[in-house]
């Protein structure tokens, strides 16, 4: 059974990378859709540019729509993983699935160089979504209690430091939408 999804979001790349490793690094997902190259990964939507290297801003940015199967997303955590040893610092990719039943599911990936950059990343977002929904109902010295404590909480967690494996993404649970979802075209 297909349903539609939408992959949406930009990763920084190192200085130095080419189109070629970056299509590398995508072929999972090029080859899930059965494309060549990025160009021919094209949207369902029109109006969408689909997956774009920029080569002079050195990133990568996805606006892109498909109908996909239930290996897609396997494959584009495949992708994101090799994508990011690309990169110069974390970023997020948001992940869209609209199934048939109408219970739209968010996903976000945090593609980065390491894991501590994507543990950094997830944090600095976290803090920034709980400091917006906070500031409108209670004053700043609470909304800077709150995301000392969830600072505190993050570098209780910090991931290990790597023992020579590559770097690439994390993928979270199924979350409901936040304020950075924001896909105006």
């Amino acid at each position: 059974m297909k349903t539609e999804v939408h992959v949406h979001g930009s990763v920084f790349l190192c200085k130095g990378v080419r189109l070629a490793q970056v299509e590398l690094a995508l072929r999972p997902w090029l080859d899930y859709v059965d494309a060549d190259h990025l160009a021919d990964a094209k949207s369902l939507e029109r109006d969408e540019p689909g997956i774009v290297y920029e080569a002079a801003e050195r990133v990568i940015s996805f606006c892109w729509t498909g109908e996909v199967g239930r290996s897609f997303h396997n494959k584009l955590t495949e992708a994101c993983n090799s994508l990011g040893p690309l990169t110069e610092y974390a970023s997020e990719v948001e992940v869209t699935y609209y199934p048939d039943s109408g219970e739209d599911e968010f996903y976000q990936f945090f593609v980065g160089p390491t894991p501590e950059a994507i543990h950094e990343f997830r944090r600095q977002c976290v803090v920034e979504d709980l400091g917006h929904m906070l500031s409108r109902h209670i004053g700043k010295t609470e909304v800077e209690q709150v995301t000392e404590m969830v600072t505190r909480m993050f570098d209780a967690h910090k991931p290990e430091k790597p023992t020579n494996e590559p770097a690439g993404t994390t993928s979270s649970t199924v979350i409901p939408l936040h304020p950075r979802n924001r896909h105006l075209h």
